[in-house]
């Protein structure tokens, strides 16, 4: 195996790691965070509702990333607050601070998707 084969080799082993992590990231926000839980499901029931009502292919690929932002943003936020969580036990103003943000993120993003939705079912009408 030759200089640059290696490096191509390293490389893949190095995504395969990566999405090896990002499986056990998900893994973990899928079994073990509340929030996470709950959104996965309304986001999954809100999916299919976009699969199925006639709204051209455009609006159904926004609205579906518009549900995967969601819960990206609520992964960053659950990050957030684990590492916050790590950094101090006892109560912190910063610490607070961090959290309410990561939290206002989500409701941010849940609120452009419900006008993301008006706007979806507005053309039905």
């Amino acid at each position: 195996m030759n200089t640059r084969q290696g490096r191509e080799f390293l490389m893949l082993g190095r995504i395969r790691k990566a999405f090896s992590y990002s499986l056990d990231g998900l893994r973990h926000a899928a079994t073990r965070e509340a929030a996470f839980q709950q959104e996965l499901i309304i986001l999954a029931v809100f999916s299919a509702v976009c699969i199925v009502l006639p709204f051209d292919t455009f609006l159904k690929i926004q609205l579906l990333v518009a549900h995967l932002l969601i819960l990206i943003v609520e992964l960053l936020n659950s990050a957030v607050e684990a590492v916050a969580d790590k950094v101090c036990v006892e109560f912190d103003d910063l610490i607070k601070q961090a959290k309410d943000m990561g939290s206002a993120a989500v409701l941010l993003m849940f609120i452009a998707t419900f006008l993301l939705w008006g706007y979806a079912l507005s053309t039905l009408i």
